[in-house]
């Protein structure tokens, strides 16, 4: 008796043990993997921010297995375009930018993991979770992706940027400007993604588009979003399984915001791992209020007046981005929204206010 007794004791242990194993993984999921400041330091890359030596034209070598396509239009100045998505790189040029092509030369490039830029990773034989979570953060996270920008920087050799995100890609660049200050020299954000601080009720982009589908989406909406964020069993998936769960979720949520479901089809192939590593970044409750206090060049957000869904993110960066000046567009040809894709939407309300920013 008394043995077994030592036995129930210590399966009670091992039991105890596990648990409190798991309830640490679930905390620890819910936990941001990129710290601010740590791209600025070095830290949890893969490789240096000093690029290797460039060989290939319309692409940028980041890192010695890493390169990323780009697409450039005009004369001029050099401006970084950051898409949005997260993972969705841009099919065309904006129309909104045309008319500066003459003064600028703008660089629309596919974040690494998207498009026809280098997916690094296909599909994770291990079965260590935190281990996966790593490699997948160092890889293709939010820190690889701002340490990605710098050294765009440095390869096209410029002093200050003049940087310019979109959508989750505001976010991205708003974190870049945030830990290089001193290598930026104007930040346009154009409907960024409320990033910044914890989803609360009324502030959840998933939650809002599904508000404005119509009853008979609900249902396939409701699945897809529950196995979008299946993070439980991501790591059985492969780079195909969730480019193709981002294929099937984006349709709703271009439908959500106003737009035609066949938009997505135009666009080059999204990101599938990189898109996931980015939810990873952040954890669950992302904070990063503080962090684009930092920033000091002068910042410009930009808002379509139908994208309501965007609007308390985009007025979130314009209170703690220090001088950031806001500005809400809306179309003269009222046949079409001035929606998240403001640029196409409205492109000659939107070209005047990139005008007057980047000339004031």
């Amino acid at each position: 008796m008394k043995r077994f007794k030592y036995i129930l004791i210590g399966i009670a242990i091992v039991i105890l043990i596990i648990g409190i194993g798991g309830i640490y993984m679930f905390w620890q999921m819910g936990q941001p993997l990129y710290t601010f400041g740590s791209v600025g330091l070095g830290e949890n890359l893969r490789s240096s921010l000093i690029p290797p030596e460039q060989n290939n034209p319309n692409q940028w070598q980041v890192e010695s297995d890493i390169s990323l396509h780009y697409d450039a239009y005009g004369n001029g100045r050099p401006v970084l375009i950051v898409h949005g998505g997260p993972g969705i790189p841009y099919a065309k040029p904006w129309e909104g930018l045309q008319s500066l092509e003459d003064m600028y030369r703008f660089y629309y490039y596919h974040q690494r993991g998207a498009g026809e830029s280098t997916r690094p990773i296909d599909q994770f034989e291990s079965k260590n979770y935190p281990k996966n979570v790593s490699e997948l953060e160092q890889t293709l996270g939010i820190g690889a992706q701002i340490a990605d920008i710098e050294r765009i920087r440095r390869i096209i050799k410029e002093e200050k940027l003049i940087l310019v995100g979109h959508s989750f890609g505001g976010f991205i660049a708003a974190l870049y400007a945030a830990e290089f200050p001193k290598n930026v020299e104007k930040l346009i954000l154009v409907a960024p993604a409320a990033m910044l601080s914890p989803h609360k009720k009324g502030n959840d982009f998933f939650a809002n588009v599904r508000k404005e589908l119509p009853e008979e989406d609900l249902s396939a909406y409701d699945l897809l979003h529950k196995e979008y964020f299946n993070f439980g069993s991501i790591f059985s998936k492969t780079e195909d399984d969730l480019v193709d769960l981002q294929k099937s979720i984006g349709k709703y949520l271009l439908k959500g915001m106003g737009y035609k479901n066949e938009v997505i089809d135009t666009t080059p192939k999204p990101g599938g791992w990189s898109a996931f590593a980015v939810y990873f970044s952040t954890g669950k409750s992302p904070n990063y209020r503080s962090a684009v206090g930092y920033i000091n060049a002068p910042t410009l957000i930009i808002q379509g007046t139908d994208d309501p869904i965007a609007l308390k993110g985009s007025r979130e960066y314009e209170e703690y981005i220090p001088n950031a000046q806001f500005v809400n567009i809306s179309c003269e040809n009222t046949s079409t929204i001035a929606g998240h894709f403001i640029f196409d939407d409205c492109p000659a309300e939107f070209s005047d206010e990139i005008t007057r920013f980047l000339k004031d």
